[in-house]
């Protein structure tokens, strides 16, 4: 039975049973059941589950990713710290009676300047030799569900103008890398989320978050370099624990339905997120140990601000086939990449020696990819 039933069903039933007994009375009971017309009733069926269901993979390649601490020193002495990546998605939307949910999974495959371990980061040998290794292998997932304040309080109370909704929102996201430094690191948020409506059936989502990280890499754990102290200049798990933060994503498409007709293949989309401050980079060590090198997180700027994509089986099969292969491009700009101080950051942002950067913590690149739904 469906929500919509339920909810009536009980309506009904609640009014019947609000009814005043002493009203009934013997003329009220008819002698026997009244004989009605025939006529055949139509079947109720339920509402599904979930409204709407859309799956996705994509192959995407992006020339200048970047791995904070991932470099190459090259002959002129330049330093070269962008990394090639092909990556592969998967992603899972759907849309129920109180809400939304979305997962997505993604395999970030590297070439030889960002090495998987336990090759040792070839830049930040004296020699400056580039990396014979195989490239690191990166996997992120995430999750994200919203409860429609309209849904759950059963109005239209959150609906004004291009306001849409508002939502409750929580979500989490997780991601392990197989490089010398072994990093991994889970992240939670909660907050509320405001959809406002755009033209050509398009959206704009914006939700100030609560913002909760935890990482755990080699790089703080004792032994690395050497003994060292226990909470003093070094981590005995590794686990580094950053204090909660704020967190602001945003997130938007529309159709391009001002072209021609004969043009309505395009639509733009993409992505902001702002992630504050969340104290030391190695907490909960604070300061310079020794063999150990710490700073101030910063705020981080992760952002696919535009998208154009092509909606190619559209154009070539027809309307009935509408985003069923997807071909786009991007562009990506991630800056203090996972909250690190780009300008600083000694020995990861930063050559220690020298102060240069390794330019390795911000990445700007464009990126293509191929989308398809099933």
């Amino acid at each position: 039975m469906n929500y919509r039933f339920r909810r009536t069903a009980v309506a009904v039933f609640s009014l019947a049973t609000l009814t005043p007994l002493q009203y009934a009375s013997a003329a009220d009971v008819p002698a026997s059941p009244p004989i009605l017309p025939t006529k055949a009733v139509k079947p109720i069926f339920d509402v599904p589950f979930f409204f709407v269901i859309d799956n996705r993979v994509t192959y995407s390649w992006m020339p200048k990713g970047t791995d904070p601490g991932s470099y190459s020193i090259q002959p002129n002495g330049s330093i070269n710290g962008t990394t090639a990546k092909s990556v592969y998605s998967f992603s899972h939307f759907d849309a129920w009676a109180y809400g939304t949910n979305f997962f997505s999974i993604s395999l970030y495959k590297s070439d030889k300047n960002d090495p998987a371990g336990p090759c040792v980061n070839a830049g930040v040998l004296p020699s400056g030799a580039p990396a014979t290794c195989a490239g690191a292998s990166d996997v992120y997932g995430l999750i994200r569900s919203t409860f429609g304040w309209n849904e759950l309080f059963n109005t239209k109370a959150f609906t004004a103008g291009p306001l849409h909704n508002i939502s409750f929102e929580v979500g989490a996201g997780a991601e392990t890398s197989n490089t010398a430094l072994a990093p991994a690191s889970r992240e939670f948020l909660a907050g509320i989320q405001f959809a406002f409506d755009l033209p050509y059936k398009g959206y704009i989502n914006v939700a100030p978050l609560a913002y909760q990280k935890y990482t755990h890499i080699a790089f703080d754990q004792c032994g690395l370099f050497g003994p060292g102290v226990p909470g003093v200049t070094c981590l005995a798990d590794g686990n580094v624990k950053f204090k909660p933060t704020w967190a602001v994503e945003t997130n938007y498409y529309m159709d391009l339905g001002f072209l021609p007709e004969n043009m309505q293949y395009f639509s733009v989309s993409g992505r902001l997120g702002w992630y504050g401050a969340r104290g030391d980079e190695n907490a909960p060590l604070v300061g310079t140990g020794t063999g150990r090198f710490s700073t101030a997180t910063k705020t981080e700027f992760n952002a696919e601000p535009i998208r154009l994509t092509f909606d190619a089986s559209k154009a070539f099969v027809g309307p009935k086939y509408s985003h069923f292969v997807d071909v786009w491009v991007a562009y990506r700009y991630w800056q203090n990449k996972y909250g690190l101080d780009a300008n600083a950051s000694p020995g990861i942002c930063t050559v220690a020696a020298t102060g240069a950067s390794t330019n390795s913590c911000t990445e700007s690149t464009v990126y293509a990819g191929i989308t398809a739904k099933f």
